[in-house]
Formats: structure tokens, sequence, C-alpha cells
């Protein structure tokens, strides 16, 4: 049942997700992704987690905010998404970037762990 009451432990893995991000700590990232986490963006397409954290490693992408209001969510056995509106700040090959988009997050529940599975980007317009 899709709902517009965020369950806590979601509300809790998507600041653990934000704040994983502005760390731009591969470590801390990779900590809060399945190993087939999958990014789509409006410029790229589908992008695989070894070219983000790649990407961030180097540091020619960083993030300095994020925030997401999460306003729609579902937890159906061990699958799991959020939906909201997100901003964000940083660089990208040292140019300052910005973003007010539609942010979807999948998760999957691991063991007693929920890792993120599919973050899948659409800007706000």
């Amino acid at each position: 049942m899709i709902t517009t009451q965020i369950p806590a432990f979601l509300a809790d893995l998507e600041a653990r997700f934000n704040e994983a991000m502005i760390s731009n700590d591969v470590a801390r990232i990779a900590a809060c992704t399945t190993e087939d986490w999958l990014l789509v963006t409006p410029e790229a397409g589908p992008v695989p987690r070894s070219r983000i954290l790649e990407v961030v490693g180097s540091g020619r992408l960083t993030h300095a905010t994020m925030t997401k209001l999460a306003t729609h969510a579902a937890v159906v056995g061990d699958m799991a998404w959020v939906t909201g509106r997100g901003q964000n700040t940083g660089t990208f090959d040292g140019a300052p970037i910005q973003a007010d988009e539609y942010i979807t997050d999948v998760y999957r529940r691991v063991g007693d762990t929920w890792l993120c599975m599919l973050t899948h980007l659409t800007p706000a317009r």
C-alpha cells in the first residue's frame, strides 16, 4: 500500500544516505547501497554503482548539501521505496552544480539491513 506516512526506518535510511553522499566518502556511500545499485539520471541515463563510486572517489563529483522531503512510500516484504523532492549542491569537474529534482529510492532488505538498489532522478520543473 502506498502511503504519505513515511515509516520511520525509511526516513532514517534516507537521512543516512544523504549524509553519506555529502561526506563524499566512497565507503560510506557503498555501505548504503547494494552491489548492483543503479543511479538513473536525466543527463547520463543508468549509471552503475562502480562508476558513481569511481567519480566520487576521484573528487570529480562532490556534494556539499543534500536534502530530501519524502512524500510517498511503500513497503512490501523485503522491498521498499521512497519518493520525494530533493535539492543538492556540489561540484562536477570543479564547476558548481545544483539540482532540484524528484527522487525515488528503492530499497531491498539484505539480512538485517536495508540497502538502496535503485535511485531514479527526475528534474523538478
